[in-house]
C-alpha cells in the first residue's frame, strides 16, 4: 500500500454560525480547516499511511494543531516548527441566507516559509523520497513566492523520477494569485509534474476556458499527465487514461446539507482505493462514496461515526 504525504496548510478556523452580527465580546466557534489536510484526515481514517507537510510555530495554537492532528492518525514528522511565525487565520461569516463569507490572514503564516530555507527544504525533499505518493493542490502552491514554487517543482519534477507518483488537485481560487496568467503558468508546470491529476472542471474552465470535462482531460493528457480525473460535481467524473476514458456517475443522497470538503474527502476514499492497488474507474467509485457521506453533514470532517463502512 502506498504512504502519501500531504503537503499544503492548515489554518486556525473562526466562525459565526449563528449569523448573529458582529459585536464585542460575541462568542466565536474555534476549529481549523485546509484542503490538503481534510484528504489527509479522510485518508487517515480510510487506513493509508499518511503525512502532514507543512510548516507552523512553536505557540499553544500549532501545539494544538500538531496534537489533534497526531490523534487523527497524522504522521507530523514533516511538520517544521518556525520560531516567531504562526498558522494563518480565517473566519467564517454567515449571513441571513445562510451564505457564507470568508476572510483571510495568512499572508505571513509559517506555511508561507516551508521552502524558505534550502538546508531543511534539501532535507524534506530527502525524505519525501520515501513515500509512494506526494499530494498537494493549487491552494498550496499559491503559499509560496516565485523562488520557492520553483525549487517545489524542480524537487517534484526529482521526485516523478525516482517513481514517486506526483498528485495534483488544481483547486484553483483566484485571491490567492496575483494574476489569472500567473495561477496559469505555475498550474501548468504543477500539472505536467503530475502523474495523477485530480481537478475540478468548474476551476479549470475559469481559469483555462475549457469547455467541457473532456476538453480538461485533453489538455493535462496532453501535458503528460497518465492519469486524469475530471470531477463535475454532482454529475460525476471523467476518468482519463492513455488507453482508456470512462465516465463514472455518482449515487444519488438523500439530502446535501454542506458541500465544503466534497473535492477534498472524494480525493481521499478515490487515492485510499488507489493506494491498495484498485484501477482508477473502481477507486472513483469509493471517491463518491464518502464524498457523497460527507455532504450529508454539516462541516469539512464529518464525525468519526458518520463515515461509510469501506471494504477496499
Amino acid at each position: 500500500m502506498w504512504k502519501i504525504a500531504s503537503i499544503g496548510e492548515c489554518m486556525l478556523e473562526l466562525s459565526n454560525p449563528g449569523a448573529k452580527p458582529l459585536a464585542r465580546n460575541m462568542s466565536l466557534q474555534f476549529s481549523y480547516g485546509g484542503d490538503t489536510l481534510n484528504t489527509a484526515v479522510y485518508l487517515a481514517r480510510l487506513g493509508v499511511a499518511v503525512d502532514y507537510v507543512t510548516a507552523l510555530g512553536e505557540d499553544p495554537y500549532s501545539q494544538w494543531l500538531l496534537q489533534d492532528w497526531q490523534q487523527q492518525g497524522i504522521g507530523t514528522d514533516l511538520v517544521a516548527q518556525l520560531p516567531g511565525l504562526n498558522p494563518g487565520l480565517y473566519m467564517i461569516q454567515t449571513d441571513a441566507h445562510g451564505e457564507r463569507s470568508f476572510s483571510y490572514w495568512r499572508k505571513q503564516s509559517a506555511a508561507t516559509q516551508l521552502w524558505a530555507d534550502a538546508q531543511r527544504a534539501e532535507s524534506f525533499f530527502s525524505q519525501l523520497g520515501h513515500y509512494q505518493a506526494v499530494y498537494f493542490s493549487g491552494i498550496t502552491l499559491s503559499l509560496y513566492n516565485d523562488e520557492d514554487r520553483t525549487r517545489f517543482m524542480q524537487q517534484l519534477l526529482v521526485l516523478r523520477e525516482r517513481g514517486v507518483n506526483i498528485v495534483f488537485d488544481g483547486n484553483y481560487r483566484p485571491a490567492g494569485w496575483a494574476s489569472v496568467a500567473q495561477a496559469q503558468d505555475w498550474f501548468t508546470q504543477a500539472y505536467s509534474a503530475a502523474s495523477i491529476a485530480l481537478p475540478t472542471y468548474d476551476d479549470e474552465a475559469q481559469l483555462f476556458g475549457d469547455t467541457s470535462p473532456a476538453q480538461t482531460a485533453q489538455r493535462l493528457a496532453n501535458l503528460g499527465v497518465a492519469e486524469v480525473i475530471v470531477k463535475h460535481g454532482a454529475q460525476g467524473v471523467l476518468v482519463q487514461q492513455p488507453d482508456n476514458e470512462q465516465w463514472v456517475p455518482t449515487q444519488p443522497v438523500a439530502k446535501m446539507i454542506d458541500s465544503t470538503a466534497a473535492g477534498d474527502s472524494f480525493n481521499a476514499g478515490f487515492l485510499a482505493a488507489r493506494a491498495r492497488g484498485l484501477a482508477p474507474a473502481k477507486a472513483a467509485e469509493y471517491g463518491h462514496r464518502l464524498a457523497g457521506t460527507v455532504i450529508q453533514h454539516p462541516g469539512a470532517i464529518i464525525a468519526q461515526e458518520h463515515m461509510p463502512a469501506f471494504e477496499f
